[in-house]
């Protein structure tokens, strides 16, 4: 049977834990027009679906979970539920589009029918329209949901970043067919000395992610209770001016994104009159382990770190060496390893203590973990549907667990793109957040092309000359 994984169910335990969330993961293209025929773009649509058996089935649960749900084709499927049209208000700008996203998002898809929707949204300006594939977190992670929406191209999902990034170690996990990962562990125990640096790291990560999800972080206005709205905007940037970066300072792209968005984070806590402090963003920063094998699979493979971002640092180039530091300590530490052997040992668990014990959490409030940031490859190429080019794809995360703020960046073609997603009511500014990333990520350009920047095993130190 095609039953989910412990960690694909998490995420409909967690949603069920408060009824102000939505795991629903999304993925925007912004297209060039004209807008195709409405009936031959359904048609197309359908027809591209056929590559992927989640589209046409929905989740069976059972009493008092004991057993996990199941995948089963859904009966009634009817492809006018899941595809929708709608326009936006005159003018139709990207604030407009943004606004729409956001609403969008806040809507829980249908537990009864299969859990993904597909809103083509018209009216905007400069003969634009778009489509935005919003699919619960439970059928995918933001790289399967990004390969979900290639699929829905000309000529399939093409060559992606994903393959030209180093793919998960065959240390980190091996390929069992259609099932999740086996235990990080395999492949490692080939010696006795092997067997105990590995366990002995793996402690020391598990204790680290104790650590910080246990630890509270000082108040934020960024942590606590949401609301049912969700506010959307994004963030542009190119991705030669992030390599320049990258090149200028030995780092890698991830890193310049993350100080980007430590540096903004930075902002909007002055701006509200709040004080960073070394240890006021712990970031979920989730880490796939997804194998190139495995590109195509509709399911979660993920582990995670909990960086605290140097959110009290005033300088971007001494900000963006320590972000560099934070997480390749945290690769190191075994933080990866220890989260996919926590997620691969639940699979030998009875479903219904998994189910409970995650559901119990999910209800605690939670103030160790202040934001959530994830980097997404896309594809590397630009899309066609039915010929029209896309412009843009904007990744659009999910917030639960009392974040008020979730970011994903997602790399398409020439350009990087940040989509954060944001209580309503407690996050208005939501808008001068995105302006700050990208402020950010120029005054590292910026800096980049002034005194010649130093280079020493990786970390970064500006020369006076």
């Amino acid at each position: 049977m095609d039953r989910l994984t412990t960690l694909d169910a998490g995420f409909l335990e967690v949603e069920d834990a408060d009824p102000h969330v939505s795991l629903a993961i999304g993925g925007l293209a912004i297209l060039a027009g004209p807008r195709p025929d409405p009936d031959a773009l359904v048609s197309t649509l359908a027809q591209r679906m056929t590559a992927c058996p989640r589209f046409g089935q929905r989740l069976r649960r059972y009493p008092l979970d004991l057993t996990a749900p199941e995948w089963v084709a859904d009966p009634d499927f009817d492809l006018a539920r899941h595809v929708r049209r709608i326009a936006l208000p005159a003018p139709g700008t990207d604030r407009d589009l943004h606004r729409m996203v956001g609403e969008i998002m806040s809507w829980r898809l249908d537990r009864g029918r299969p859990l993904w929707e597909i809103w083509v949204i018209e009216g905007l300006t400069d003969d634009r329209w778009a489509m935005l594939m919003k699919v619960h977190h439970c059928i995918a992670d933001g790289i399967a949901t990004a390969h979900m929406l290639a699929g829905m191209s000309d000529g399939g999902p093409g060559e992606s970043f994903a393959g030209r990034l180093q793919a998960a170690a065959p240390t980190a996990g091996t390929e069992t067919g259609g099932g999740p990962p086996r235990s990080t562990l395999t492949g490692w125990w080939t010696t006795p000395a092997a067997m105990a640096r590995a366990t002995v790291r793996m402690a020391h990560g598990a204790r680290e992610l104790a650590a910080g999800l246990l630890r509270p972080s000082p108040p934020s206005t960024l942590n606590g209770p949401v609301s049912d709205l969700r506010r959307y905007s994004a963030a542009r940037v190119t991705l030669a001016d992030v390599r320049q970066v990258c090149r200028a300072f030995d780092v890698t792209i991830n890193d310049v994104a993350l100080a980007a968005l430590t540096e903004s984070y930075r902002t909007l806590m002055l701006r509200r009159g709040e004080e960073p402090r070394p240890d006021s963003l712990r970031t979920l920063v989730p880490v796939s382990v997804r194998t190139a094998a495995a590109a195509d699979r509709t399911d979660n493979r993920v582990s995670l770190m909990l960086p605290c971002l140097p959110v009290d640092e005033t300088d971007p180039v001494e900000r963006l060496v320590q972000v560099h530091r934070r997480l390749s300590r945290g690769k190191a530490s075994g933080q990866r390893q220890a989260g996919s052997v926590v997620t691969s040992m639940s699979e030998h668990v009875p479903f219904a203590l998994t189910a409970w014990a995650v559901r119990l959490l999910a209800r605690l409030p939670q103030r160790g973990v202040v934001t959530v940031a994830t980097n997404v490859p896309g594809p590397s190429q630009p899309l066609y549907i039915m010929g029209r080019k896309v412009i843009d794809v904007l990744p659009v995360p999910p917030i639960a667990l009392q974040l008020r703020t979730g970011v994903a960046m997602l790399s398409y073609a020439d350009q990087l793109s940040f989509g954060i997603l944001a209580d309503f009511d407690t996050v208005p500014d939501v808008d001068e957040f995105a302006r700050g990333v990208e402020a950010a990520v120029r005054r590292l350009v910026s800096r980049s092309r002034g005194p010649r920047p130093l280079r020493r095993r990786g970390l970064a130190l500006v020369a006076s000359n």
